[in-house]
């Protein structure tokens, strides 16, 4: 049986798993889970991951994680092979440590990134372990309410979709968490509309447009798709401004229609550098997420059916890569 495809790009969200081999315990001691901390810390700075949430259970971990650099699979098979390296060297153990590869579902973070999130916290509650997600240490949950200081490897900024007042925002999030019938939660996965992919019916069709039907070469699709990472969305802007001769405000600042160079920077943005939408809704004019979103997927659209529209994004995307190196 083929392996299932890993969709990677710059900017991805994804939810990841993994259990421990024939159900058997990963996690032992306070050690074993402040050594597996260590490891997400060493991720975020040698891979770029971005790790928005994560709960470590006795014999499974939740991660809910963001890719600004594409490279899903080698950051999550660097961080399995390192825990369980170390894991069997301090037990004289032999054999796999996990289950297997990893599970890693696409999310759509616009419109699902804290229903995740909740159910990500919320899973000591629902295997009985605790009664509150913050009784549980060992999920990152304490860190978003403020009962302790984040680690600085650990990026709490979904609480923005709660508001931009700290307080306000870190007690609305904490309400979504808590006042909720955490018996009867519904698993995020079963809200895919598609294998592997959390999301609307847009999101769905626009990671099947982008990624999956080139049926014929699945395989390669991952690499092809990866573009060069985390390039400053300032010199996007600045690159897209000075080739049309106008100014970076014209393309920065909303309510203008029909405005097609900040449609381009906004599209090239949102592949090329390193923010979520939410941090490019801010960037241009103060737009949500879901509205920087939606507006890449309807350009998506408008190159497919305009190919000088595509040539011209095309060259302004090389130029911008080739700048940049």
């Amino acid at each position: 049986m083929a392996r299932p495809l890993r969709i990677e790009y710059p900017g991805a969200y994804y939810r990841v798993n993994n259990r421990g081999n024939a159900g058997e315990t990963i996690f032992t001691s306070d050690r074993d889970h402040e050594k597996f901390l260590e490891y997400l810390a060493t991720l975020h700075e040698r891979f770029s991951v971005k790790i928005h949430s994560y709960c470590l259970m006795s014999n499974h971990y939740h991660l809910l994680i963001e890719t600004p650099q594409a490279n899903l699979s080698a950051a999550i098979q660097w961080l399995n092979v390192s825990y369980a390296a170390w894991f069997n060297k301090n037990r004289k153990r032999q054999g796999h440590l996990f289950q297997g590869r990893f599970k890693a579902v696409l999310v759509d973070a616009d419109d699902y990134l804290a229903q995740v999130s909740r159910y990500i916290h919320l899973n000591p509650v629902k295997a009985g372990i605790t009664a509150a997600p913050q009784d549980y240490r060992w999920s990152s949950y304490s860190d978003f309410i403020k009962e302790r200081t984040p680690p600085e490897w650990l990026d709490c900024s979904l609480l923005t979709f709660f508001g931009s007042q700290r307080k306000s925002a870190v007690k609305k999030y904490r309400d979504f968490v808590e006042v909720v019938d955490t018996l009867n939660l519904e698993n995020p996965n079963s809200l895919s509309l598609a294998g592997g992919i959390i999301g609307d019916t847009d999101f769905v069709d626009w990671v099947q447009e982008m990624f999956l039907n080139d049926k014929s070469n699945l395989k390669e699709i991952p690499e092809s798709r990866k573009l060069n990472p985390a390039i400053a969305v300032d010199t996007i802007v600045d690159r897209v401004a000075g080739e049309n001769g106008v100014a970076q405000e014209l393309i920065r600042s909303k309510g203008k229609k029909r405005n097609q160079l900040r449609e381009i920077a906004v599209y090239l943005s949102r592949r090329l550098s390193n923010l979520s939408g939410v941090e490019l809704g801010r960037y241009f004019g103060g737009v949500s997420g879901a509205a920087i979103s939606a507006g890449c997927r309807r350009f998506e659209k408008k190159m497919e059916l305009d190919a000088k529209l595509r040539k011209r994004v095309e060259q302004l995307q090389s130029q911008i890569v080739n700048f940049k190196m």
